[in-house]
């Protein structure tokens, strides 16, 4: 049983989560990485054997669009389980290349995997339509 919620409370609440998480996605795709607000990233992505300081750019601007368009799919709830799936995913790789590729470059390392931990945990409570709240 769900203590002080209504029907409508809980719509409004899952709208608010989707709607935080892809703020966050618009903010660092957009702002961080298309527009350049935050030059570390190019430096993150750079330092990729892969990808390198001349390809750098374009692979930023590829991935700030793909997190773009995270935030619509998110935003629109549309097949949400498979939106977490995709996001734990990018997420989990992009940490993982961070730490193996730009350790370095990152100021701190282990409150950027908390922090992420934290937004996946966010994804999959909008994912699930509910906010799992405790029974009382």
């Amino acid at each position: 049983m769900e203590f002080g919620r209504t029907v409508g409370q809980g719509i409004v609440n899952q709208w608010l989560i989707r709607l935080s998480i892809a703020l966050v996605w618009f903010y660092q795709g957009l702002w961080c990485k298309v527009l350049g607000g935050a030059p570390r990233h190019l430096a993150v992505i750079s330092a990729a054997p892969f990808i390198g300081p001349d390809a750098g750019r374009a692979a930023l601007v590829g991935l700030g669009l793909m997190e773009c368009g995270i935030a619509v799919w998110v935003f629109t709830a549309w097949r949400l389980r498979w939106a977490a799936i995709a996001q734990t995913a990018l997420l989990a790789g992009m940490n993982t290349a961070g730490l193996m590729w730009a350790r370095r470059l990152i100021p701190d390392p282990a409150g950027m995997v908390l922090q992420n931990f934290a937004f996946v945990l966010l994804t999959w409570v909008a994912a699930e339509g509910r906010s799992h709240v405790a029974d009382i």
